[in-house]
């Protein structure tokens, strides 16, 4: 497993990869045309956390509560991780157009407890988003990130004492006894059409006292899932994407077949399926990454592990699915 590296201003992917196969004439013909349910055409929710739970530690030692798309609370082992935390409206450059959020973030940021860090895999707008960033400015909590996103989070607000950036194979420690290790992923990075991979994006080893887990964030799949889990697996969890694929952009993105793959070669226990059910950002309906992936657990013999959005559900191994989509 190597470093990821920078050909002229841009880093590069850890196999030759194509960020779209379609022109754009082509793909806003397709999103144009669709008859996908792609919005939900009822509002879903409203989800809600009790946040008194988070005075309780868990009793397996592993909590997680999703708050939609790729934005966790995880406890694991006496810490506490929030993830590519986006409670914006919408993903997005502007708070009037761009994708926006099926149903509002389940707990008010204020009412977060005490976390110990905070993880950013990437600079894309639906994984690092700038009300958020700069409405938990203010705290102390250390910020751990892929190479460059630390400046962006800096010109934010967040002291630069706070930051710790990685690079592939590089790792943080957080107190004594828990370990953040950046891998790789075949994704891109850039806020705009002129800073394309210039900031760098990363899965995430997470390893306590007692539980190892992963947080996959953007992917498409490739053979790196295998070295990363015969060196680092096997896994409690994976946590792994599986929306927002397309034909258009088959590299770049899992889906629920690539993604279960994924799980696989990554040697993890239970998958937990993210970054589905809250945005509008592909061609598919809403609901069918879930869906997919049900089937394709079946097949594989995968254990899912499916919480419903803002509900601190504990990881005790065995194979849980709220199946909130279809209430």
């Amino acid at each position: 497993m190597n470093k990821a590296i920078k050909q002229g201003k841009e880093y590069q992917n850890p196999i030759p990869t194509r960020q779209t196969t379609k022109s754009i004439v082509q793909l806003l013909w397709e999103y144009a045309t669709s008859k996908e349910e792609r919005v939900p055409k009822m509002q879903l929710g409203p989800f809600h956390t009790d946040a008194s739970i988070y005075k309780t530690p868990p009793d397996s030692g592993l909590r997680i509560t999703w708050m939609g798309h790729s934005s966790l609370l995880i406890e694991i082992d006496g810490k506490r991780i929030l993830t590519d935390p986006v409670w914006g409206a919408r993903a997005s450059f502007s708070s009037f157009i761009g994708p926006k959020r099926f149903f509002p973030a389940p707990l008010p940021l204020d009412s977060l407890p005490a976390l110990d860090v905070i993880l950013l895999s990437h600079d894309h707008y639906d994984h690092l988003d700038y009300p958020t960033i700069k409405h938990l400015a203010h705290l102390t909590t250390p910020v751990v990130c892929s190479l460059g996103v630390g400046s962006i989070i800096e010109s934010w607000g967040i002291d630069n004492s706070r930051i710790t950036e990685l690079n592939w194979t590089e790792q943080a420690t957080i107190g004594t006894d828990l370990t953040i290790t950046a891998t790789p992923a075949r994704h891109f990075s850039g806020r705009g059409i002129t800073n394309r991979n210039q900031t760098l994006w990363s899965s995430f080893v997470i390893k306590g006292t007692k539980h190892n887990i992963f947080f996959g964030a953007d992917s498409g799949w490739f053979p790196g899932f295998k070295e990363i889990g015969d060196m680092f697996g096997p896994f409690d969890l994976t946590m792994l994407e599986i929306g927002a694929y397309g034909d258009g952009w088959p590299n770049i993105h899992m889906g629920p077949d690539n993604a279960s793959n994924a799980h696989l070669a990554l040697r993890g226990k239970l998958m937990m399926p993210i970054h589905w059910g809250t945005f509008n950002l592909a061609l598919h309906a809403w609901r069918e990454p879930i869906e997919r992936l049900e089937g394709f657990a079946k097949q594989k013999g995968i254990d899912l592990f499916v919480p419903k959005p803002g509900v601190p559900t504990e990881v005790t191994g065995q194979a849980y699915s709220s199946n909130w989509w279809s209430k």
